[in-house]
């Protein structure tokens, strides 16, 4: 067998066998036990170890130790010195395995290993045992991970490539800076340079005071370009610009300040609200309402900032563009009514009777003949629903808050509304309505109805109306997604928070009351709209209003000064 190579299990066994064999040979025998005598008659064979047992390994494996001299006396060490072990085979010695082994015959001393069989034996150990499995090779520098790739999925500015050609769009509005003296345009002029960016009209002063307008009163092409272009790179949606826009790079989203310039424009420019040039203290509070509006609708994380995504899950860009095309703005009752804006600061002006443009608990008590509980009143202004100010700390209301409590209350089917409502009956804030909750503001509730002469029904009949009607998925708990999916939320609410809207309900059910009003396109009214209809109309009769502007006036107006409609 070539030296080197490793023994197979089968021919290990054999060889083992047949040394075996060679060792219990009488003939072997008597040479190992001569040549111990020899040893021991020696005194010392610390040199035998090193040196003779060469000699001894050689004259084993030959049979012939008879009759030769291995060492010298002056050569060898005490016997005390000499250990061996009791047996060894040959497998003992490829493993190296020192455990006990069963006693060789009387008188027979097991021989020193010679190293150089012990060398061969360990080369052919190592190389019997496997070597163990390479290391994985690295991915070569900048390659791509291992695994399959997942493709990206997130855009919050807009998916890349979905925008307009940037180089075709910065061609265009240099061509619109082209055609003003030195290049240069002011706020009155941004409209045609909105439109060259592919922009609503509207979009004119959030794009001026962007690129610094407002220091110098004008903007050049080069410091104009110079921003658009950094906006058409980097914001790829309409969303993402006006974001970009309104609060500048870096911002974390839109701000209640940020839609000052925007509305300030709508206010000073719309034909719709032309009026107001004559009123400038109503723009303020204008211009808070739409802003109220806007953040009632649009920021439905109630943060207080609307990020990108909400903006695009909402209309409101929709509406700022129908601006340009609609003359009245009381048709664009999502945000930019006057009429919604009048109803309510009339409201609030009856309630505020000091005119200090905060009311206080028995200011918003007198709200609705006194129909609100006292427990949903002190809730509200517990902070629940509000956002904390300093007003808040002396336990007043601001006409901001006061915006929301009041289309909350005309309209408790909008996903804002319903919300509202189930953070001021969640006392503990633990996102669940228990029955102890709902007992807590139905005990008010049945002292107002037997006020107004009807008996109220028993609290349990009550509950299990309710919990029918809301079908919870956790039995006895109402959750704000249970009051969102079961359709009945303004139901639910009026029957704990308003005894007169609850009664209105029961009415309308028993008797099949009139159907739902539509406006002249055909659309179901909301609450919200129905309310403030017939509020505006009652004002205007009332006090003797004018009606809302005609826009077949304002067209005319408009068509006999054609060189105001040339930049837009």
């Amino acid at each position: 067998m070539p030296p080197g190579k490793p023994l197979q299990p089968v021919l290990r066994m054999k060889v083992d066998e047949l040394f075996l064999r060679w060792l219990s040979d009488p003939g072997t025998q008597d040479a190992l036990r001569d040549g111990l005598r020899r040893l021991q008659e020696a005194g010392d064979v610390g040199d035998v170890i090193t040196r003779g047992g060469d000699a001894i390994g050689s004259d084993v494996n030959h049979g012939d130790i008879t009759g030769r001299r291995i060492v010298s006396r002056s050569d060898i060490t005490s016997e005390s010195d000499v250990t061996f072990r009791n047996d060894v085979t040959r497998a003992d010695v490829i493993s190296g395995d020192p455990g006990p082994h069963p006693a060789p015959p009387l008188g027979i001393a097991r021989p020193a290993r010679a190293p150089r069989r012990t060398a061969e034996w360990i080369r052919v150990r190592t190389q019997e045992e496997p070597s163990p499995p390479p290391p994985p090779e690295a991915p070569p520098p900048g390659g791509p991970p291992p695994g399959p790739s997942i493709p990206a999925f997130f855009f919050p500015h807009g998916r890349p490539g979905a925008g307009p050609d940037v180089d075709y769009v910065i061609a265009r509005v240099e061509r619109v800076f082209a055609g003003f003296e030195r290049q240069r345009v002011g706020l009155k002029d941004m409209g045609v340079v909105a439109k060259a960016c592919g922009c609503p009209l509207y979009w004119k002063a959030p794009l001026f005071y962007a690129a610094g307008g407002a220091r110098t009163g004008s903007l050049s092409v080069h410091k104009f370009l110079a921003l658009w272009r950094k906006v058409l790179v980097t914001c790829h949606d309409d969303a993402a610009r006006f974001v970009r826009l309104l609060s500048g790079p870096g911002g974390r989203g839109l701000a209640q300040e940020d839609f000052q310039p925007l509305l300030q424009d709508v206010v000073n420019t719309h034909p719709g609200l032309a009026f107001l040039k004559e009123a400038p203290e109503f723009h303020s509070r204008y211009i808070s309402t739409v802003i109220q509006r806007i953040f009632y609708t649009v920021n439905r994380s109630w943060s207080g900032r609307i990020t990108c995504s909400e903006l695009r899950r909402s209309r409101f860009l929709q509406e700022v563009e129908r601006l340009e095309a609609e003359p009245d703005v009381s048709r664009l009752p999502a945000f930019f009514s006057y009429a919604h804006f009048y109803v309510i600061y009339v409201r609030f002006w009856e309630l505020d009777g000091d005119h200090d443009l905060v009311i206080d608990r028995d200011d918003l008590g007198r709200h609705g003949d006194r129909a609100i509980s006292s427990r949903v009143i002190d809730r509200i202004f517990s902070g629940a629903v509000t956002r904390g100010g300093s007003e808040h700390a002396h336990r007043k209301l601001t006409y901001e808050d006061f915006v929301w409590f009041l289309i909350s209350e005309e309209d408790k089917t909008t996903p804002t509304s319903i919300e509202y409502w189930f953070r001021v009956m969640d006392l503990d804030g633990d996102g669940a309505l228990s029955m102890f909750e709902l007992e807590f503001f139905y005990a008010e509730q049945a002292q107002r109805l037997e006020a107004r002469g009807v008996e109220p029904p028993p609290f349990r009949d009550l509950a299990c109306q309710m919990l029918d009607m809301v079908n919870p998925r956790v039995p006895g708990q109402i959750s704000l997604p249970d009051l969102r999916r079961c359709g009945l939320a303004a139901i639910f609410f009026d029957a704990f928070i308003n005894a007169d809207k609850f009664l209105a309900r029961e009415q309308r059910e028993l008797g099949a009351g009139p159907a739902r009003d539509a406006d002249p396109a055909g659309t179901a009214l909301s609450d919200w709209d129905r309310f403030v209809e017939e509020e505006y109309d009652f004002l205007v009769a009332e006090e003797g209003l004018p009606t809302p502007p005609d826009p077949d006036l304002y067209e005319f107006q408009l068509g006999e000064d054609d060189d105001d409609l040339e930049p837009l």
